[in-house]
């Protein structure tokens, strides 16, 4: 067993991506340093980490120049598993494979939003539960079914078709995934010059299982201004 107190006989891993910039909040500084139960925003989702007896290790990307700075805050509150803080890229894609380089032979990895204040421990648990008794699964998604009628439309606004919604997710973090399967989901998408919208998408395109593990409607991602009320 990698940790002593993990319920899981494997090394796992969560990268925590807090590299964005917060264009679409109008802000003069990246999102998540955004104050929620005054802390910086990414500060929850680590602290969820750090107390589960699962995650052995963290490893997180920022913005460069903000480096020291996430170093100084994960110190203040004492989060203790984060083993190495890594420069983001020009997009989340990059910021991710950045951080899955310096990963070192883990067996599992999560990847989880920096501005996804809401992360449950039951999230953790249930993800490497599933992957390490499935055999066959390569990756497992959080995500919530669809409420609101879709539409698909044109350039121009015209609707092209109605997907019917009762086979429609939205997909949530944290996503988690067999560690030597993402790497090579990654290195392919970066050989193909891929660009995919989430970590699952480039796992799918290898033509592997992943599952959805149904989560919260309270699990949103902090985008847009409309979006701090939930704050």
């Amino acid at each position: 067993m990698y940790s002593s107190n993990s319920k899981i006989d494997k090394k796992v891993t969560l990268i925590l991506a807090a590299a964005g910039v917060g264009k679409r909040m109008g802000l003069s500084y990246p999102k998540q340093f955004l104050e929620y139960n005054n802390k910086p925003l990414f500060v929850t989702p680590l602290e969820v980490a750090q107390n589960s007896n699962i995650i052995d290790e963290i490893i997180l990307v920022t913005n460069e120049e903000n480096i020291k700075l996430v170093e100084d805050i994960c110190k203040k509150y004492n989060i203790t598993k984060v083993k190495d803080v890594v420069a983001g890229g020009k997009e989340r894609q990059n910021s991710i494979y950045n951080a899955l380089r310096k990963d070192k032979n883990s067996d599992i990895i999560l990847v989880q939003d920096g501005v996804r204040p809401f992360l449950k421990a039951k999230y953790i648990e249930k993800s490497c539960e599933l992957l390490d008794k499935e055999t066959d699964l390569a990756g497992v998604v959080v995500g919530v079914p669809v409420k609101d009628t879709i539409k698909v439309v044109g350039i121009d606004g015209e609707i092209l078709a109605t997907p019917n919604r009762s086979g429609l997710i939205a997909v949530h973090t944290p996503q988690t995934f067999k560690g030597d399967i993402l790497k090579k989901a990654y290195e392919q998408a970066e050989k193909d010059g891929f660009l995919g919208t989430d970590d699952s998408s480039l796992v799918e395109r290898l033509n592997l299982k992943v599952k959805i593990l149904i989560g919260d409607y309270d699990n949103i991602k902090i985008t847009t201004q409309e979006d701090l009320r939930f704050l």
